[in-house]
């Protein structure tokens, strides 16, 4: 019996967990691993939070906030409003229900355990299917430099609800982090199928991921060939910052610009049919480039997409 085909999803949070979600449903537990940023956690409230891992994990789980992308459905806010009332920071939001995770979580690392453990025991709990993994189990993270001054992510992306012109962006941490083990031993595995990088901002969800030490480099040595899936669509993100980073940073804001960034690292890269016109463009740099249908709005459209990228995944396999 052949073993099973491997595939790795590397995700940042609203728009990879849409195709995350979409890859699950498609693929067999043990055939999907997702690995999820982790260099936007931080710690608020004496609380260990890890937006990303959440997002992902609660769209997993089929629990999460439809309408808002983030968070989970049906969430309360008592806590919140208690919290104002007694003068604490109430600047990001956590629900009642969401409360629990990020003190669960806390409470395990307080004893001990590492990130990687915590996310198996909440994921097992949560009766998730496919493997979730942080991307590294040390601190990293994201720094903005803005004309307000150096931020933390959450400040920023929060707080200050991406207002601050972006001049640059660092990760704190990241030349002592070592990426999360199993994530680089999938990467070495001569089973794995694919590496799809989903539709997430390039710069701060998908960037701390590649800049872990070894994983750029064991991604290009993989005959998996390795597809990203552009967050930017007729020159917008559907959610976060990314379009006007990319402005910010003096990019043109376009999905050739994000395929640009990713260089040569990628095998492939897929569009929406929206701006299909560009790729002829994307192409002449020198990356494959495929147009569907990349809006997720509901589960068949995650499927959808999901089916489309492993497509073009086997297609580009059996190329010479």
């Amino acid at each position: 019996m052949s073993k099973a085909k491997k595939i790795l999803a590397l995700s940042g949070g609203v728009g990879g967990a849409k195709l995350a979600t979409g890859l699950a449903a498609v693929l067999a537990p043990d055939e999907l691993c997702i690995v999820a940023n982790t260099a936007d956690d931080f710690i608020h409230l004496g609380l260990s939070i890890s937006p990303d891992l959440d997002t992902v994990m609660y769209n997993l789980a089929g629990l999460n906030n439809k309408q808002q992308g983030w968070g989970l459905a049906g969430e309360s806010w008592q806590f919140m409003e208690s919290l104002k009332r007694l003068g604490g920071e109430d600047w990001f939001l956590l629900g009642d229900q969401d409360l629990a995770t990020h003190i669960q979580r806390s409470a395990l690392l307080n004893e001990g355990k590492s990130l990687t453990e915590v996310t198996a025991l909440l994921a097992h709990r949560l009766d998730l299917a496919p493997q979730l993994l942080p991307m590294t189990n040390d601190r990293v993270s994201t720094r903005m430099v803005t004309d307000q001054g150096d931020l933390s992510f959450q400040h920023y992306f929060v707080r200050e609800r991406c207002e601050p012109v972006v001049s640059a962006y660092y990760f704190e941490g990241i030349d002592g982090a070592q990426p999360q083990e199993d994530f680089i031993a999938l990467l070495q595995d001569p089973d794995l199928a694919a590496i799809i990088i989903c539709p997430s901002n390039p710069f701060v969800s998908v960037e701390p991921i590649l800049s872990l030490a070894g994983v750029t480099e064991h991604m290009k040595e993989s005959p998996a060939p390795v597809i990203a899936v552009s967050p930017i669509i007729a020159g917008q993100a559907l959610k976060g910052p990314a379009a006007k980073m990319m402005s910010e940073l003096n990019m043109p804001c376009s999905a050739t610009a994000v395929a640009a960034l990713y260089g040569d690292l990628l095998d492939g890269f897929v569009i929406d049919t929206e701006d299909a016109a560009l790729l002829d463009e994307i192409r002449a740099g020198g990356i494959p480039a495929k147009a569907c249908a990349t809006i997720m709005r509901s589960m068949d459209s995650k499927k959808d997409l999901a089916r489309e990228v492993l497509s073009f995944a086997e297609e580009l396999m059996c190329q010479p």
